[in-house]
């Protein structure tokens, strides 16, 4: 892939104050409480132009978008952003726990041309219409490129790390810590012997879209429409597969709006194919023992490579529906491959969502009927308390998806379900602005 140093656009210190209460997750995460506390944090905060505010009285001369470029040109006019002199390739480093352990990421942050799906970049997951719509209506808007996405590369010689480490001797650009204690640092790399040996070690190599479909396929379609050569180029950021610190987590699906939903039909169809472990409760203090005893049984099928999804529909149990035979989904999508047939996320795709619950791709795509949760660490409880409420009908708890899995369903050329992985930490948005 061919890569480049570049001049970003960043936050000043100087103008903004803390720099760190500019910056925000990436925008398909942000909800509307989350995004609230953006807007409070500062009034430089970066929400306000990847996800701003919506009003009733918007229009196609004023909206979201239109406020995105006023706030945009304002701030770079006023000298809230400010262009780096120098050509840089950025290294980002996060550090973050994780069930007790310490860890740490590093990635570097770099202009990569951009190629249509193949053999140089991967896509791994199906995107959906919305969000595309409204990231290629934000570019069309700003002329600017904001979130990053988070490509995969394999480097068992860590040429990257080694200069990520070597220019974290210095003091960073910028290092905060997010609400959920990440510590996010930027570091300048601007040696020409380290840029480059990274532009070089990448020159060779494919990469795999970890997250970030919509902003890729944004960006090559913009660069289709636009005249401009700049367009050709997007910030990217890179990760080396070869580290402990690149984690995958899961995605579980919240379902509602089935017609005619009954969790006893659902238990009785699942189980042509599934085998049905059934963990009942009748108190609080018994529903967390059952809920830690379904989790625990998801961790052993996920560790024996079994398909297996927890399930809780609120009629005082939880269960843990295991796929009996492979072959079943032999029959039900022979077209794809063997690798893409193993996945969790296919199993519940083509045999609960498509064929029991009639949740078919359009459906799917639409986003009507299914919500995707990542797993945070109020993730279940908060989706078990939609359940009880009665906000939603059921939902599926799902094991994370394996990087061997990644790279197998990639190699066939194929895509996973939508959101069938989650990376974890996300990237955070604001660190690096591309102006076209």
């Amino acid at each position: 892939m061919e890569i480049r140093p570049f001049r970003a656009f960043r936050y000043d210190p100087g103008v903004v104050g803390d720099a760190g209460s500019c910056m925000a997750p990436p925008f398909d995460v942000i909800g509307p409480k989350q995004q609230e506390q953006l807007y409070q944090k500062s009034p430089y905060n970066i929400v306000r132009i990847i996800k701003g505010r919506t009003k009733p009285s918007d229009n196609s001369q004023e909206n979201q978008y239109t406020r995105a470029a006023q706030y945009l040109n304002g701030w770079t006019k006023d000298g809230v952003l400010k262009q780096d002199r120098k050509a840089t390739i950025y290294g980002y480093v996060q550090d973050f726990e994780l069930m007790g352990t310490a860890l740490r990421r590093l990635n570097f942050i770099a202009l990569a041309k951009l190629e249509d799906f193949g053999k140089i970049v991967r896509p791994h997951e199906q995107i959906l219409d919305a969000p595309m719509i409204d990231r290629l209506k934000l570019k069309k808007a700003t002329g600017a490129r904001f979130g990053l996405v988070f490509m995969l590369y394999e480097d068992k010689e860590n040429v990257a790390e080694r200069a990520i480490e070597s220019a974290a001797e210095q003091e960073p650009l910028i290092d905060f810590v997010n609400d959920d204690n990440i510590r996010h640092r930027l570091f300048a790399i601007t040696s020409r012997e380290n840029i480059d040996a990274i532009t070089q070690m990448m020159s060779d190599k494919s990469c795999i879209i970890a997250d970030g479909h919509h902003r890729y396929t944004t960006g090559l379609n913009y660069c289709k429409q636009s005249s401009d050569p700049a367009a050709r180029y997007q910030m990217l950021a890179f990760t080396n597969v070869c580290q402990d610190g690149l984690k995958i987590l899961a995605t579980h699906r919240l379902v509602g709006n089935v017609d005619n939903f009954d969790t006893e039909a659902l238990l009785t169809s699942l189980g042509e194919n599934f085998e049905i472990i059934r963990y009942p409760f009748s108190a609080p203090g018994t529903k967390t023992q059952a809920e830690t005893k379904m989790l625990a049984q998801l961790k052993t099928k996920h560790d024996s490579n079994e398909n297996a999804f927890g399930i809780y529909a609120g009629n005082n149990c939880f269960y843990v529906a295991a796929l009996k035979d492979k072959r079943a989904m032999d029959s039900a999508v022979p077209d794809k491959s063997p690798a893409w047939r193993a996945l969790d996320a296919a199993v519940l795709q083509k045999l609960v969502l498509e064929k029991i619950l009639h949740i078919d791709q359009e459906k799917l795509t639409k986003g009507k009927n299914v919500q995707y949760v990542k797993d945070a660490p109020d993730a279940i409880d908060a989706s078990l308390a939609r359940i009880d409420a009665g906000e939603q009908q059921v939902v599926f708890f799902m094991n994370p998806v394996k990087m061997q899995q990644l790279k197998m369903v990639t190699d066939e050329g194929e895509r996973m379900p939508p959101k069938s992985t989650y990376f974890y930490p996300k990237m955070y948005t604001g660190l690096t602005i591309q102006e076209l």
